[in-house]
Order: structure tokens, then sequence, then C-alpha cells
């Protein structure tokens, strides 16, 4: 698993004139829970904080967190922006034990082509993720799955996916991952989704044409505007 670091320190102004004062002076607030301790306040550099998190978007990510010379060991667990213009309003921190087991999601990767792609057919992915168990260091950051001996009319299953050792697999072994299907088989599947748009398409067709022959409108609802809670 993907391992940064990045540093923090205790946070001693609270509420939502402190927190907007703190943002303006380009920091990011922050708290800390987990391991059966008691909440932490935290406050970290917006810019530098923003590039870590750029880093491990989409990933799961232990992070070595610095806080006035204590280490700790933890997961991002709420990022919170503003609507408006995506600026970093919040951030959470949960902190981990690298030596417990835990459930986490993993994408995973194929590689090779498939042998029955080569003879006509047409590989079809239906899931790219895998749920595994394992301490956090122990979980890899993808799965790959080589599908090269994959022929037509052939598939690999979840409990088929090799892991790494003191890792198991916490989804259905029985869930189809990947599939070869015939050429024919194919062309039976693009035409069913041509029908289907195509239905879809009709029926907006009908919809925007009944509503212009008179049908009723439902009427606009005022929705008051609300500024974002700042948290603590």
């Amino acid at each position: 698993m993907l391992q940064v670091d990045m540093s923090a320190s205790i946070r001693e102004s609270f509420g939502k004139g402190a927190m907007r004062r703190l943002r303006v002076s380009g920091n990011t607030p922050a708290v800390l829970y987990g391991n059966d301790k008691d909440v932490t306040s935290l406050q970290l550099e917006t810019k530098p904080f923003l590039r870590t998190l750029y880093q491990i978007s989409r990933k799961n990510a232990v992070v070595k967190l610095s806080i006035d010379g204590d280490t700790r060991h933890v997961m991002m667990r709420e990022i919170q922006t503003d609507p408006v213009n995506d600026s970093l309003i919040h951030a959470d921190f949960l902190e981990i034990n690298l030596e417990t087991a835990r459930s986490f999601s993993v994408n995973i990767e194929l590689v090779g082509k498939a042998i029955g792609v080569d003879r006509g057919g047409e590989l079809v992915t239906h899931t790219t993720v895998v749920s595994l168990e394992g301490a956090p260091l122990d979980i890899p950051d993808t799965v790959e799955v080589d599908v090269s001996g994959v022929d037509a009319g052939e598939s690999i299953l979840f409990e088929n996916i090799k892991l790494p050792e003191n890792v198991k697999m916490v989804s259905d072994g029985d869930i189809v991952c990947v599939e070869v299907i015939s050429a024919k088989a194919a062309a039976a599947l693009a035409a069913a989704g041509d029908a289907a748009e195509a239905a879809a398409a009709e029926a907006d067709e009908a919809s925007v044409a009944a509503a212009a022959d008179g049908g009723a409108t439902s009427p606009e609802v005022p929705v008051e505007s609300e500024e974002p809670a700042e948290s603590e």
C-alpha cells in the first residue's frame, strides 16, 4: 500500500470565525481520532496538503502524520470542500494500528491480451474493484489479473485471483471479474444496447411532446441559499 508523509500541528482555535481566519492564512483545520484516543484538533498547511491529496487520490494510502514531532499512522477519512470554489474546508484523519487487519476496496488491473479476443471474441469486464482484508501495509496498491489465457466462453472469477500472502478475499469468490464472449454474442449484446438506447430516446421524445401539448408544469419553489457550515 502507498505510504506518504504529512506534517500537522495542534490547533488551539475553534469556532466559525477562527476557522475562516485559519483558512485565509493558508491552513486547513482537521481532526484526528481512532485507536481509543481522544479526538485531537489539528491544522495543516494547505498547499503541501493539497499536493499530497492529489498524490493519493482514489488510492488506499497509509499516512505517516508528524504532529509537532509525534508520529502517528493514519488514513484519510473525509475531506470537506467548498461546493462553489472547491477549496478545502476540513479534513478528518483516522489513526490505525498497522498490525490490525482491515478491509479495503482495491482496484483491479487487467494485464495481457485474451486469446479469445485474438480469435474474434470480446473482453467484457464485469467489475473493476475487489474487497480484500489484511494488515494495511500488506494490501497491494492494485490487484493484477492476467487475462491472456482466457478464451471465448471462459471467465475469471474472484476466487481465481492470486493474492499476496497474509491477504484474504472478502468479496464473494463466485463473482465474475472478466470474461470473453464470442463475436456472435458480442454482436447480439451491441444490438440489444442499441435497441435499449432507441427505446429510451423515443420515450424522451414522447415525454417532451406531451409537455409541449399543454401538460401541467410544476411550480418553481424558491431555494434559500445557505453558507456551508464550518466544522468546529
